[in-house]
């Protein structure tokens, strides 16, 4: 595991210790000790690397070797506290780990000293520095079971296939394709000129209802007319403005926007839930 940040090791291992207390899951032995491990060349921080107290320092760089790949011969180890204060220097490879008592939660500190370590640089941690595999468009063009190949060859099955209906009809669905964008200014005028201000209104489909509050164009939705209504319970999606721009005032959740052919003007009171018929039981 890898962590970035900058909480202090000890608020860590506090978090970890209320997290884990008493759990008896981790049958830890007690020449273990946890450590988290940070290294010069690399940003990243390992958390909770086991040790054993009885290995030598020789062996926990060989250890470490195998998750920052940094060479034995190349590394300088440093022993800091929760704080991040120094400890020791652990510079004897024949030394136990434990001769310098370690606690849970500290950290080893990992110096390389090779400036052509394959940690130098960032190589290891910045992607950009890779040198990446780069195909023509002619060679892609002339390779054979490709993307690019397979869908010309169902467009030359089917002019409308796309990706999205190949899905649909995969899953059994019936693919109904995207709405053309609506270019035309008046779009459902006609519609609209039947409906005004104040109007009671239901929404189709859905059974909303609710007041007209709008009627015009709105020029932070697309082209056409819209009718905003006020609904008579929070089943909105705004508060009488679209993208920042208001067109009616209504409380949060109240408001929205639709299109005239969606909205049926007539005699439609707010429903009232405990208004039960006399033919319903």
């Amino acid at each position: 595991m890898t962590y970035d940040g900058n909480i202090k090791n000890k608020d860590l291992l506090a978090l970890r210790e209320y997290v884990t207390h008493d759990s008896g899951s981790l049958n830890k032995a007690d020449s273990t000790v946890q450590l988290m491990v940070t290294h010069s060349n690399l940003k990243a921080r390992f958390m909770e690397i086991r040790f054993d107290r009885y290995m030598s320092i020789l062996r926990v760089k060989e250890k470490l070797m195998t998750h920052v790949g940094s060479n034995v011969s190349t590394m300088r180890l440093v022993l800091k506290d929760w704080d991040g204060a120094t400890v020791s220097e652990l510079g004897d490879d024949s030394k136990m780990l434990g001769y310098y008592s370690p606690e849970d939660g500290w950290t080893i500190h990992i110096i390389d000293v090779d400036t052509n370590s394959m940690s130098a640089n960032g190589w290891l941690e910045d992607v950009s520095k890779v040198k990446k595999y780069m195909m023509s468009d002619e060679d892609y063009e002339a390779r054979e079971g490709t993307y690019r190949q397979w869908k010309k060859e169902q467009l030359a099955k089917d002019p409308t296939w796309c990706l999205e209906k190949a899905m649909a009809e995969k899953r059994g669905e019936v693919w109904v394709p995207p709405a053309a964008p609506i270019e035309d200014d008046e779009h459902q005028a006609e519609e609209a000129s039947a409906i005004t201000v104040g109007m009671r209104a239901e929404i189709n489909p859905g059974g909303k209802r609710g007041e007209v509050k709008f009627v015009g164009k709105c020029e932070t939705l697309p082209k056409g007319w819209w009718i905003g209504i006020q609904f008579d319970e929070p089943v909105g999606k705004n508060d009488g403005s679209a993208k920042g721009k208001r067109y009616f005032e209504c409380p949060d959740g109240y408001g929205s926007f639709q299109r005239p052919v969606n909205v049926q003007v007539g005699d439609f009171p707010p429903v009232d839930d405990f208004d039960f018929s006399d033919d319903e039981i």
